[in-house]
């Protein structure tokens, strides 16, 4: 969770808006977090607009996503044509192609529908979340890359920054921002960087 991003989305969020920006603790961003550092900035929660302090589509367009989702490589192997991967096997490999499994599933809030459908970051490079998404990691289509274990994943943060954005997540799987959020916050282990 980014301190300056929620900060700066403060100053922009519309006053009298009247979301509870503090209910489900704080959209899944930390209700105690959100109020203390919006008190440092003499800003009232009860007046806000969710999506833009949060950084949610459907928000000011100037805000920037104040929640990301990351996980970690745990090892990769080959996956030969035809070869499937997790279960029900609802994907095969087309080629022979190279598979991260990942930390992080449907345990940490990566909604199971986005097996097949959703890319994440790895070393800058995107690659395609393959397989059902299982409770708590997912098997990564990296090609010709060979991230090493403990490699950082990114699922989703800062589309500025490279990384897939809310938006993909909600378009691939018809839940609102608001959900998604209060879903990956209620269940991931939290990190407050400046």
């Amino acid at each position: 969770m980014s301190e300056r991003n929620l900060r700066a989305n403060a100053r922009l969020a519309p006053v009298g808006a009247a979301d509870d920006v503090l209910a489900a603790d704080a959209w899944g961003h930390g209700a105690q977090w959100v109020a203390s550092v919006l008190a440092s900035v003499g800003v009232d929660p009860d007046e806000l607009e969710a999506a833009t302090l949060f950084g949610l589509p459907g928000g000011d367009l100037r805000a920037r996503p104040v929640l990301s989702l990351h996980g970690r490589v745990l090892g990769t192997k080959a996956l030969l044509t035809g070869e499937g991967v997790s279960y029900g096997y609802t994907h095969r490999a087309p080629r022979d192609t190279t598979v991260a499994l990942v930390t992080g599933g449907y345990a940490q809030g990566v909604v199971r529908s986005l097996g097949n459908v959703a890319d994440v970051v790895i070393d800058g490079r995107r690659h395609r979340i393959v397989g059902r998404v299982a409770m708590d990691v997912c098997v990564v289509d990296v090609d010709d890359a060979r991230p090493p274990r403990g490699s950082g994943v990114v699922f989703f943060g800062d589309p500025e920054a490279g990384h897939p954005s809310l938006r993909e997540w909600t378009d691939a799987t018809g839940w609102t921002a608001g959900e998604i959020v209060a879903a990956v916050g209620a269940r991931a282990v939290r990190t407050v960087i400046a």
